[in-house]
């Protein structure tokens, strides 16, 4: 599980300790990426580079010293941005249409043939980097990693372009990209009629025993891990929502657990590379059934959105204490999308270094504590200062607040104060239109009980509308109005043990 516990953070976690009249200079051209054209256009290639960059310079501000143009290109479409920097300064500039011709042209030698007379495959994106001095330096991307957005055309556009310019292999991003066709999608309807078959056809999910810890577990782990890099204010690592904890790692894996009703949950996501996609998008193979014996509950809703990219390779779902999964990869092949839950070890090495690149014995203890706290439900803003120590450049509170969203702080109440309890019944008497002739709501008084307060409404007959006037409002919020037929000592004890139940309940 190594790659999946480096992906968590170990080491992403951070740590506290010319003018237009001017001659066009002679250009010297630096080519970064080494899948540069074939040697056999090199010199053609060269030309057309210094054509380029001449034809970006005239349209070049006065005084311009550094230039970054980026120019996206297919058979059927195209797109360029130019910056020029001044200083601080940098402006962008519409790029000339005759600059576009020619990295066109440039393009379409790059594609021309090889030693063995094929047709090569061109470059999507050219990158170029030049200085007023005449220094320039060109990268060209083959897709390797998702282009920009703003650089993305329409799937039809790379389909014409491969007409064109056959590839062997696509990068399985862009392979899905044009040719996912939905098919991961499963929607709440689809997962139904999905689900029905598969009971009607005895499919089956397979359990998946000793691979991920159990959902209540994992759900702490990641909530710790993700209170470990608010604290630091890194916008790395996992996050917790309501219902949800999402992580993407620095590698374009990443994962999502969603935390259902009835104990229920679903972990899906994708790993960058994964071996299934490449052979599902490159070599035709089948998708693989990831909701083979998958129940109805486990549909679009709660899944991954990779799916709508078709870039999930897992999927699996926690049912009656236990994972299930269809023709998911193990654990092991998935370590490189979730945060490094793995280990109670794992998540208390990441939080203690939090505090130190080394820390002490003392600090992996505390750290251990609070994962400890995390996995029963009982954090406390305490437990986070023992283990991140009173260091203000930690958000503490950030770091609570992940802890609040996954449902594990315990909810001790403070003591409301007086003043709030009497404001409180009044808003509620008023709210409710309680008939108050006779009664002054300026004069409410209140008596302290064990867990809350009693207010009364003082008057010649002590009611409102013909009904006792007094409430009862605790420490949480809760506030109570008896009847008159239950005893005032009675109805105190039972609002008590309904305080602790409700206190009890939350942890």
């Amino acid at each position: 599980m190594t790659n999946g516990q480096e992906e968590s953070g170990r080491g992403d976690l951070p740590q506290n300790d010319a003018a237009e009249s001017e001659p066009a200079p002679d250009i010297a051209f630096s080519l970064l990426n080494d899948d540069a054209p074939a040697s056999g256009a090199d010199e053609a290639a060269d030309g057309i580079l210094r054509r380029i960059v001449d034809e970006l310079n005239t349209a070049a501000p006065n005084e311009w010293q550094r230039l970054y143009a980026e120019f996206a290109i297919t058979v059927s479409t195209e797109t360029a941005q130019a910056v020029y920097s001044i200083d601080d300064t940098e402006v962008a500039v519409a790029v000339p249409k005759s600059a576009l011709r020619v990295v066109r042209e440039h393009r379409e030698i790059a594609a021309g043939s090889n030693s063995s007379g094929s047709s090569a495959a061109p470059w999507w994106r050219m990158l170029v980097h030049a200085t007023s001095d005449g220094s320039v330096d060109v990268d060209y991307d083959y897709g390797d990693h998702p282009f920009p957005d703003s650089q993305l055309f329409p799937p039809a556009a790379y389909r014409a372009d491969l007409e064109t310019y056959p590839r062997e292999r696509l990068p399985v991003w862009l392979a899905a990209y044009i040719g996912h066709a939905d098919r991961q999608s499963r929607s709440p309807q689809q997962a139904a009629i999905a689900a029905r078959a598969d009971r009607r056809a005895a499919v089956w999910a397979t359990v998946a025993e000793h691979e991920f810890p159990s959902f209540p577990v994992m759900w702490a782990r990641w909530a710790t891990i993700a209170a470990g890099f608010v604290a630091t204010g890194s916008e790395l690592g996992p996050r917790m929502l309501p219902a949800l904890g999402w992580f993407e790692s620095s590698r374009r894996s990443g994962s999502t657990l969603y935390a259902l009703p009835d104990g229920r949950a679903v972990l899906s996501g994708g790993v960058w590379d994964a071996p299934t996609l490449d052979a599902t998008y490159n070599d035709g193979n089948d998708m693989p059934k990831f909701f083979a014996g998958a129940p109805e509950w486990v549909a679009d809703p709660v899944l991954n959105p990779r799916i709508g990219m078709g870039l999930m390779s897992f999927c699996y779902w926690w049912e009656s204490g236990r994972w299930y999964r269809g023709e998911s990869p193990p654990a092991s092949e998935c370590a490189a999308a979730l945060p490094g839950v793995w280990s109670a070890d794992t998540v208390a090495d990441i939080l203690a270094r939090v505090v130190s690149s080394q820390p002490s014995k003392a600090q992996l203890l505390a750290a251990s504590t609070l994962v400890s706290a995390a996995e029963v439900g009982v954090v406390t803003r305490e437990t986070i200062l023992n283990a991140f120590g009173h260091n203000s450049s930690l958000d503490i509170d950030g770091a609570l607040f992940q802890f609040r969203m996954a449902g594990l702080v315990t909810a001790v109440p403070e003591t409301m104060p007086k003043q709030l309890a009497i404001a409180r019944v009044r808003q509620y008497i008023l709210g409710l239109g309680l008939d108050t002739t006779g009664y002054a709501l300026g004069g409410l008084v209140a008596d302290r009980l064990s867990c809350g307060w009693m207010v009364s409404v003082p008057g010649p007959r002590g009611e409102i509308a013909g009904r006792p006037a007094i409430f009862y409002i605790a420490d949480d919020g809760v506030l109570e109005r008896p009847s008159s037929s239950v005893p005032p000592v009675q109805f105190v004890d039972e609002f008590e043990k309904r305080f602790q139940h409700r206190q009890r309940s939350e942890v």
